[in-house]
Parts: C-alpha cells; sequence; structure tokens
C-alpha cells in the first residue's frame, strides 16, 4: 500500500545508486521535479530508461547520475538535440554513457513484458535494421504455429518507475489522464514505484480516459505542484514552451548548463526549475 511522503523522503527511500530507473511520460506529466530530487540526492550509476528521453534525461546525463540508457528516441522536442546527451556519448562528459537502443514498438513492448511478468515480447519489427547487431535484447522467435520468424525483445523490469500524475485520493490510489504514453506498463512492471501528484483529494471522480492506479501497485505518493515542469499536466498546468526553446544554449555550453544545475536544482531546495 502507498505512503504520502514528502519527496525527499520517498526518493532517498525508493532509489539508489546503481538503479535501473525509469522516468516515464509522453510530453506531458514528466516527473521533472522527482529527477531533480536524484541529482540533488547525489544518486548515481543509474541505468536511465524512457522510450522518448527528452530535457529531463538530458538534466541527469549532464548531472552524472547516469552510467546507461535504454531508449527509443531522444531530442529536445520541437527545437533539436540533447547536448548534454551528445556530450557524455562523443566526448565521456561528465562521464561515458552506455547506449541500448531502441524503436518505439520495440520498448513499449518489453514494458508490456515485464508488466505482463513474462520474459520477452513479441512484434513485428526490426527488419532490416542494425540494432539488433548492437544489443543483447533483441533476438528472434519462430512462431509455433505459423513458422513465421519475429522480433523478440527481452522484458523491462525497472527497479524503480517514477510518474507525475494529475491526483491521488488518500489512501494513495493514483489517477492520471490526457496524453499519456507507456506509465501504467512502466508502473506495473517495476519493483518500486513513485508517483509525483499535483493534489491529494478526499476521492477520485470518474473521468474520462482517466486511469487509475490502484494503491498495491504504488510505493510512495508524494504531492509536488507543477511538478511535471517544463512539461503540463493537463487540467492544473500547461506546456511551458519557452523553457524548452531556453534549454538549447544553456545544454550547449558545460559552464552554463552547470551553473544552471546549481542555481535551479543543487540550491533549489526542492522548488520548481524555472
Amino acid at each position: 500500500m502507498s505512503e504520502i511522503r514528502s519527496l525527499h523522503d520517498a526518493v532517498a527511500e525508493l532509489i539508489h545508486d546503481g538503479d535501473t530507473v525509469a522516468l516515464e511520460g509522453f510530453t506531458h506529466l514528466i516527473p521533472f521535479s522527482a529527477a531533480h530530487e536524484i541529482i540533488r540526492q547525489g544518486i548515481t550509476d543509474l541505468t536511465l530508461v524512457r522510450m522518448t528521453p527528452d530535457v529531463v534525461y538530458d538534466q541527469l546525463i549532464g548531472a552524472g547520475a547516469a552510467r546507461k540508457l535504454v531508449f527509443s528516441w531522444g531530442g529536445n522536442p520541437g527545437v533539436g538535440s540533447l547536448h548534454r546527451f551528445r556530450d557524455a556519448v562523443e566526448n565521456g562528459w561528465p562521464r561515458p554513457l552506455e547506449l541500448d537502443e531502441h524503436s518505439h514498438a520495440g520498448m513499449a513492448n518489453r514494458y508490456v513484458a515485464g508488466a505482463s511478468k513474462l520474459p520477452f515480447a513479441v512484434l513485428r519489427g526490426y527488419r532490416g535494421s542494425d540494432i539488433p547487431t548492437r544489443t543483447d535484447t533483441v533476438s528472434t522467435v519462430t512462431c509455433p504455429f505459423t513458422g513465421e520468424e519475429l522480433a523478440a525483445v527481452a522484458a523491462l523490469n525497472p527497479d524503480v518507475t517514477v510518474i507525475h500524475a494529475q491526483r491521488a485520493d488518500r489512501a494513495g490510489n493514483v489517477q492520471l489522464w490526457g496524453l499519456l504514453g507507456v506509465q501504467k506498463e512502466a508502473v506495473l512492471a517495476a519493483s518500486r514505484v513513485l508517483v509525483t501528484v499535483e493534489e491529494i483529494v478526499d476521492g477520485l471522480e470518474p473521468l474520462p480516459g482517466a486511469i487509475t492506479l490502484p494503491t498495491w501497485v504504488v510505493d510512495a505518493v508524494a504531492v509536488v505542484p507543477g511538478g511535471a515542469h517544463p512539461s503540463y499536466a493537463s487540467g492544473y498546468t500547461v506546456r511551458d514552451n519557452d523553457f524548452y526553446k531556453a534549454w538549447d544554449p544553456i545544454a550547449r555550453d558545460r559552464a552554463a548548463f552547470t551553473a544552471w544545475i546549481e542555481e535551479n536544482v543543487l540550491n533549489s531546495e526542492g522548488a520548481v526549475a524555472r
């Protein structure tokens, strides 16, 4: 059953050096504040997992928290490259970064297999790609019914999944809606789960298209209003497009990035970075 904790205490309890951590959310509901708390606590040697690593992982990688990235696409959406990501891959700064690259379909199916407690998932994909030659998490399997050769991808079971959501009730049941990604699957695949929310409410009212994560699949809930900034939480906050554009020159320069992290993360005492 989930407990309502401070963000500091929840991160300290659930996320440890060397863990495999998924911070999920697709354009919307990205758990930036939780990522900043990971940086503040100096947690390191992480294997970061995400279908679409964007600015949140650029910050974690640039801060030296990651040793490996498992992903399917990386970029600053609508702007360009992730320069801290590029610097780590091309120059090993602040540390070398190991990569395990997949397609979107491959990553989504890996989460589904993990959530289903299966060792792998099967899909039609990766044909003509060289990705299978560069990872040990893609193989092939022959269908026992048709004889067709299909792609097989190893299950993803993060040690910890972190997501942001709109609200939770006092029992720790979590509700999220709007533009969703693979949050549900990533939560069900993980050993431990932290959810940051905009607010705690007395009861969860049904909403069209909303999903509810029951308390027994969530370890901790932390109330962090604005915790998805610069992404957004439908019904609560809007996307800060100016931040994404401003991030590009900050991330291009090591000194500018380091100064931004020091001012907005390390010395922010948990405030939402703007």
